[in-house]
């Protein structure tokens, strides 16, 4: 009998591998319910009809929906947009020393982070994270450091961006312990796929580890796919998650990577990995294993969550309660249609002898001895679903801290300045409680990773641009290492600051309009009120002492100047006789 070979022992997997691969699965495993439920959400916020959504079964001929849930999903998001990114502005360097703290270092340190900010597309990258809170709950970042470089036709390497980059992780491709106290105390696992050609350039480098690897790889790819003698059945311990099977897991161009980082306990050869980034590929061999680089002493992960489950790190999103709602709506709203269509094309109910006859208006129809022809009518009690619809889909977005007046469209009744800006402070409440944790828990680590990255690895100059506040012309600063190194942190300060700056401002235009009465403005300062306007406004150039004398001054002498111009040139004129 010919003998086979298992895949297992083909493949021969590596023991610190075989933990980490053992590790993804299981964590995978408990987060499955918690996969479905997304998918299923996901599924209804982008769906065109009913036919793509677990309300397909439902038996009505009608299969539109109404994309309710896809609008908070839209509203929420242009809020917390808006409310993160309010101004250019919207972050600001804080030093924990004296020196720190001065106005040199602030410029210099918020100058750097500002143009890497604007150059590596920060904010689009962050609208995609804001997409992941809202659909999924759950949103995961890191930062790398990137040199990108364009090669000319003549050989020449033309610099690119140099510098940190945020990196969105999708929730599906993270696995880490659910149960652990802290994110950050938790292990992670990170799953990607890349070609076989990215893993040849990795091995080109020269790193023996990863050319040793890359020749088992190809070698056990060849073994598979020719299939000489290579038993399967047994290694579904090594199917890559969205393969059917490992025979077209290794026929294809991909390669699976995970990616651990934090500590490691190998239990086969009693050792301990602490603080550690090891890559491992088709759950086998080990590619790398090398500290974790971060001054900060954690790796550069950050993950926030919508609404923290109690013992439980995968928090809940806005929009995972209403995805019943939807299906209640879908469901009004198509039972509505049937019923129209019902009674524009009723059911006939035939009764005894009846001749054949043609169904149109006037038609007549002849009928033996007790025969009759009469319409089925629908109960039209169903076509009153519209007052539950509206009550379902205020509802909607009550729950989801997404309020109609967030969206510009006003309540009934009449209101009082001051009752309007009550009720439209209280509005927004929730989602400026959620932007601002958000920002708190995951924009601010996630800036000074940026920060720590750009510092740590910086190994020459860096060009940066600079405002001058007092000429308001761009200038260009060449900076170092050293320039950006100091102790403080970056703090967003959108979220934070865009609610309470927009009715401090309210209260300041309001302020104003008393101040038109003699007996009021008589003991209030014209000067202070414009000092803090501007800077509420965020915009200091607006402000300066007694500056509308000087311009004035200005503008009277720039007349002057002109009137003489022309004097002189009417004089001109009339000598020569023009």
């Amino acid at each position: 009998m010919k003998k086979t070979l298992d895949v297992h022992l083909l493949i021969e997997p590596e023991s610190t591998a075989g933990v980490i691969a053992s590790k993804w699965q299981e964590w995978n495993s408990a987060r499955q319910p918690w996969l479905t439920e997304k998918k299923e959400l996901r599924d209804y916020v982008f769906a065109t009809d009913t036919k793509t959504t677990s309300n397909k079964k439902n038996g009505w001929f009608n299969s539109t929906t109404t994309p309710y849930l896809t609008q908070i999903y839209d509203n929420l998001k242009a809020n917390y947009v808006a409310s993160l990114f309010p101004q250019e502005k919207w972050m600001r360097w804080t030093g924990d020393d004296r020196e720190s703290a001065t106005k040199a270092k602030v410029d210099v340190i918020q100058g750097y982070v500002e143009n890497k900010v604007r150059q590596s597309e920060f904010k689009k990258t962050a609208e995609h994270l804001v997409d992941d809170l809202l659909l999924y709950g759950n949103t995961f970042a890191t930062v790398e450091f990137v040199a990108e470089y364009t090669e000319t036709e003549q050989g020449e390497f033309i610099p690119g961006y140099i510098g940190p980059k945020t990196v969105r992780i999708s929730p599906f491709d993270i696995c880490f312990d659910l149960t652990a106290s802290e994110f950050k105390d938790s292990p992670k696992i990170i799953r990607s796929l890349v070609s076989i050609g990215e893993i040849k350039a990795m091995a080109e480098g020269g790193d023996p580890r990863m050319v040793e690897a890359f020749a088992r790889i190809m070698a056990n790819r060849a073994a598979v796919v020719s299939g000489s003698g290579v038993q399967t059945e047994k290694s579904e311990a090594f199917v890559a998650d969205g393969f059917g099977s490992i025979e077209l897991y290794y026929s294809s161009q991909y390669v699976e990577i995970l990616t651990f980082y934090g500590d490691l306990y190998d239990i086969n050869t009693g050792t301990l990995h602490s603080g550690r980034k090891i890559t491992v590929v088709d759950r086998a061999y080990v590619l790398s294993d090398e500290p974790i680089a971060s001054w900060l002493g954690v790796e550069p992960i950050r993950h926030a969550g919508w609404r923290d489950r109690p013992d439980n790190l995968l928090a809940m999103g806005p929009l995972d309660n209403l995805v019943g709602m939807q299906y209640r709506i879908d469901h009004l709203e198509n039972l509505k249609a049937d019923v129209w269509d019902q009674i524009a094309y009723p059911i006939m109910k035939i009764r005894g002898y009846v001749e054949d006859f043609e169904h149109r208006p006037g038609a007549e129809i002849n009928v033996g001895e007790e025969g009759d022809v009469t319409y089925l009518v629908p109960d039209a009690t169903a076509l009153n679903s519209d007052l539950q619809i509206r009550e379902l889909q205020q509802r909607m977005e009550e729950i989801a801290g997404a309020p109609r007046q967030a969206m510009g469209i006003r309540t009934p009744g009449e209101k009082t300045a001051f009752e309007y800006q009550s009720l439209d402070n209280a509005a927004g409440r929730m989602y400026q409680h959620k932007t601002t944790k958000f920002e708190q828990e995951f924009l601010e680590p996630l800036l000074n990773d940026f920060l720590e990255c750009g510092r740590r690895n910086m190994d020459r100059g860096d060009l940066i641009r600079v405002l001058d506040d007092e000429t308001g012309v761009m200038l260009f600063e060449s900076i170092t290492k050293e320039d950006i190194t100091a102790k403080g942190k970056i703090v967003p300060i959108g979220a934070r600051h865009f609610a309470e700056r927009a009715r401090r401002v309210q209260n300041i235009l309001q302020l104003m309009q008393l101040k038109a009465d003699p007996t009021i403005g008589a003991h209030l300062s014209g000067k202070e009120i414009a000092k803090v306007l501007a800077g509420e406004l965020g915009e200091p150039n607006f402000y300066g002492e007694n500056i509308q004398v000087d311009e004035q001054a200005e503008t009277q002498k720039a007349a002057l100047d002109a009137e003489a111009d022309l004097q002189e040139t009417m004089q001109v004129a009339a000598e020569e006789g023009l």
